[in-house]
């Protein structure tokens, strides 16, 4: 499981009504929760954060939250 569907999952909400609030077909978000290769759109992460009633700066802090920067030792 991706780290948007984990989020889903944990907010409880049900993946039809977000579809149906977005307009992302609910096969794509079945793909993003579910395939670690699907790459989410910043407009994917925004309408979603908007239909889960949360800020999209915390949704992007938790889907990216396993992203760091490469340390440059020069």
């Amino acid at each position: 499981m991706t780290e948007i569907g984990k989020l889903l999952d944990k907010k409880s909400v049900n993946k039809a009504e977000i579809s149906r609030r977005t307009g992302i077909s609910a096969s794509r978000l079945s793909e993003l929760s579910l395939k670690n290769s699907t790459r989410l759109t910043a407009e994917e992460l925004y309408l979603i954060a908007l239909a889960i009633d949360s800020e999209p700066a915390e949704v992007l802090e938790e889907v990216c939250k396993h992203l760091k920067l490469e340390v440059n030792n020069d």
